[in-house]
């Protein structure tokens, strides 16, 4: 039987250094790209991926989104590591690269399992749930600030079982991180969210690192409320309260508690003095940024719900004028958002 064949989808500072680590525990992983400078310089170059206790640079294969046409063959397992807004329209990319067992994963925090099964079919869907910290503001160069045994990640079909797609997928993500699979990654995701969303859109209104961010006066509580919401959204829901970041079952605290503790595990265990989330570094770029993926999903599924959310509303709100160019991020937004919790307070 040949070997499993890989290909990732994506390659900024997740799918880059996630790749890199398959590669260099040999397997077969092509890089498709969308920036073509990052392809150019990972062709000429490597990939370098700086980690805390030494640099890697990794020959890799890569081609330009352009060039997906050109690909013959199909891949076992295709890893999408895109934002959150453009995973319906590499669904549709990648589906001639599919063979007939083969899975699309979405490494993506945030809720696109559904995207990717409306396009790729809901038996070929596997979804991520990622704690990992890195940075890409050049062509070829990722900084991971958590070396793979410090990053943890799992995976889950739609309908829980362990096909042979997810245990695949499993494996090899077992070469970039701590792997595991779930049964519930509908609810897993859930969770991922929950301590997201206090923790993105507030400290990119910022422009800061998110640990300096939590450290402002006030900026705690907002997070803590922007948390309980999302909390109270999944309850409504339905949503199961599990265990992720490698927590137990008995770890987790009865009630909303348990949103603040999600945040907690983040401040903890996956952030740097100097981490920025992804949010903010869109925004450095000039990007568009993922507003309806955290506090943007949590409004809308509030109100579906019939879920007061309103410091998530007031969230969005600042982060939209900053989308729309009224404000930049600056400590000095620190102002809108504890206005936000004291409007609704």
């Amino acid at each position: 039987m040949a070997p499993p064949t890989f290909a990732m989808v994506g390659t900024g500072a997740n799918g880059a250094s996630i790749g890199a680590d398959l590669i260099r525990a040999g397997l077969d992983v092509t890089f498709i790209e969308q920036w073509p400078a990052h392809v150019d310089a990972m062709r000429t170059h490597g990939l370098t991926v700086h980690l805390p206790d030494r640099t890697e640079v990794t020959p890799v294969d890569a081609f330009h989104f352009c060039q997906v046409a050109e690909l013959r063959g199909t891949f076992d397992v295709v890893f999408v590591s895109v934002k959150s807004y453009d995973t319906r329209w590499v669904s549709e990319l990648v589906r001639p690269l599919l063979g007939r067992g083969s899975v699309v994963v979405g490494l993506q925090n945030g809720m696109t399992i559904d995207d990717v099964a409306e396009i790729c079919g809901a038996d070929r869907t596997v979804g991520a749930v990622l704690g990992i910290a890195a940075n890409m503001f050049e062509p070829g160069v990722v900084h991971r600030q958590y070396d793979k045994t410090e990053t943890w990640i799992t995976v889950g079909g739609l309908d829980g079982r362990i096909t042979p797609g997810v245990a695949l997928a499993a494996e090899a993500l077992g070469h970039a991180s701590v792997a595991s699979v779930t049964d519930d990654i509908r609810a897993a995701k859930w969770m991922k969210l929950i301590a997201n969303v206090p923790e993105m859109l507030p400290s990119a209104i910022l422009g800061v690192p998110l640990l300096t961010a939590v450290s402002f006066d006030g900026m705690r509580p907002v997070m803590d409320a922007a948390s309980r919401e999302a909390y109270a959204v999944a309850t409504a829901l339905g949503v199961r309260m599990v265990p992720i970041f490698g927590l137990s079952e008995a770890q987790v605290p009865p009630g909303d508690d348990y949103s603040l503790l999600l945040l907690d595990r983040v401040l903890e265990s996956y952030s740097r003095p100097d981490t920025r989330v992804a949010v903010l570094q869109d925004w450095m770029k000039g990007r568009r940024a993922e507003l309806d993926a955290f506090s943007g999903y949590i409004v809308r599924k509030g109100r579906e719900a019939g879920v007061p959310v309103p410091v998530n509303e007031g969230i969005l709100a600042v982060a939209e004028r900053i989308e729309a160019g009224e404000l930049r991020p600056d400590p000095a937004n620190v102002g809108e958002l504890t206005a936000v919790l004291e409007r609704v307070s």
